[in-house]
């Protein structure tokens, strides 16, 4: 990061310096946890940064150009700082991290060196070991529309505009039998057609798995009960104890966004757009050479 702090680039230049490193890590969930390689827990910025918690990290590749400010930061797995189980279930996938040098005697004085996400996470023997991506990594996703029949949008966004929390799209409720954290099954709730939920959403509200969200395979009757099937397990335990949120699904065809969500005016997919065939065409074998539309 440009523009040192003067009171910390004096305070280096003196040749004798008391500088620690702090991390704050923010995930997707809300939960901020800081951590620092100094031996005494510090404060700034409204947080609490605690010692030994065992975190550390390698030296931080900069450049001045678009190219990628990486390192990798080093861990203890621990129920007080940062757990297994977490990792599994995604908890810490695409999290912020800031990293600052501090001056431990007075905080005040303190450079953000970085920051950006966690990318690749590894684990094994009690440690673990994260990749983090400086904020030029984002510049490296390939961005525009996509011209196609289907639409871009994801039910719910800003670009689609509709509210899954409106009536007759969701319910909430406990399961009443659960298998390999991927089948569920309630009891038989009325006011929903059969594959309503299909390709929607089955969001965790409570429990050990809260926050974490399914995508749902298939939504069928089977005698007394509706099986909601995602198409991968929960990253995290559930239990019929927990309580549930179902989504309505989208297709992403015209149809279904004018029938069944009434949202046909933010539509982003192109319904009338020739498919590969028709562009292709040989003009010669044209049954009419009038020059009029070749789709009447």
């Amino acid at each position: 990061m440009s523009g040192l702090d003067p009171a910390l680039e004096a305070h280096l230049q003196t040749g004798v310096t008391t500088t620690c490193r702090a991390w704050a890590l923010t995930r997707n969930d809300g939960v901020v946890l800081g951590f620092t390689d100094h031996d005494c827990t510090l404060s700034f910025e409204g947080m609490e940064f605690k010692a030994e918690t065992g975190l550390s990290a390698l030296a931080l590749s900069q450049s001045t150009g678009l190219s990628v400010d990486n390192t990798d930061a080093l861990g203890a797995l621990s129920d007080a700082a940062i757990r297994e189980d977490d990792i599994e279930a995604g908890r810490y996938d695409g999290a912020e991290i800031r990293a600052w040098l501090v001056n431990w005697q007075d905080t005040g004085q303190r450079q953000l060196q970085f920051r950006g996400t966690i990318g690749e996470l590894r684990r094994a023997g009690g440690a673990f070991e994260a990749e983090l991506r400086g904020l030029t990594e984002a510049l490296n996703r390939p961005l525009g529309r996509v011209f196609q029949k289907p639409c871009s949008a994801v039910l719910g966004d800003r670009d689609c505009g509709f509210d899954l929390g409106a009536l007759g799209y969701s319910t909430e409720m406990q399961a009443a039998e659960i298998k390999d954290r991927r089948v569920f099954r309630f009891d038989a709730f009325g006011g929903f057609d059969e594959r309503w939920f299909q390709h929607g959403r089955l969001v965790a509200t409570s429990g050990a798995a809260k926050g974490l969200v399914g995508v749902i395979k298939r939504d069928r009757v089977e005698g007394a009960f509706r099986v909601i099937e995602l198409w991968h397990p929960l990253r995290a335990p559930v239990t019929t104890e927990d309580m549930l949120r179902i989504e309505a699904g989208c297709d992403k065809r015209a149809l279904t966004c004018r029938l069944k969500f009434q949202n046909f005016a933010n539509f982003q997919g192109f319904p009338d757009i020739p498919g590969d065939d028709w562009s292709i065409t040989d003009p010669a074998r044209a049954g009419s050479l009038n020059g009029g539309s070749r789709r009447s």
